[in-house]
């Protein structure tokens, strides 16, 4: 099974790929990919549409999770951010079934705690899959962690996925 995580959002997306080998988890891809705030933001939404959309069309994941989103503070930049994460589960769904996590249990599936700090998050992604040298920024490591959560909870013949 090929699981495409993705860590929504305007200014920077993290697309994380992971398949699924004999019940291991198997690192395959991730990118940051950021849009220019020189741009318009109607341009900038078309061009997280316009690369996910390329993501899923390159790597064909059988599965694509999301995370739900939490802000406690900046409304204007949530209400962006929901507007990305609207375009980003539109063009997934398009591709294949689209699974979502709060970060809750992305927290919870990766270190058994749900008020894990983003630390402990990504020490624990990088102990369950080998990755690749290189430097990684957060949306990347969230993405694997998304798509990770989503092993966790994907159990074969079942129906029906946890949508948050």
């Amino acid at each position: 099974m090929r699981v495409l995580g993705i860590d929504p959002g305007f200014g920077r997306v993290g697309f994380g790929i992971i398949d699924y080998v004999n019940g291991k988890e198997v690192y395959v891809y991730s990118e940051c990919f950021e849009t220019s705030p020189k741009d318009a933001f109607v341009h900038r939404l078309a061009a997280v549409g316009k690369k996910t959309k390329e993501i899923c069309s390159t790597w064909k994941p059988d599965t694509i999770a999301i995370e739900t989103l939490f802000f406690e503070k900046n409304q204007k930049t949530a209400m962006h951010v929901a507007e990305a994460r609207g375009v980003i589960v539109y063009e997934s769904s398009q591709m294949a079934h689209v699974a979502e996590y709060t970060p809750l249990q992305i927290k919870m599936a990766l270190t058994g705690y749900g008020k894990a700090t983003k630390d402990q998050v990504t020490f624990m992604v990088e102990k369950i899959i080998s990755l690749p040298l290189g430097v990684r920024l957060d949306d990347e490591l969230d993405a694997l962690a998304i798509a990770i959560t989503h092993g966790a909870f994907y159990r074969p013949g079942k129906a029906t996925f946890p949508l948050a």
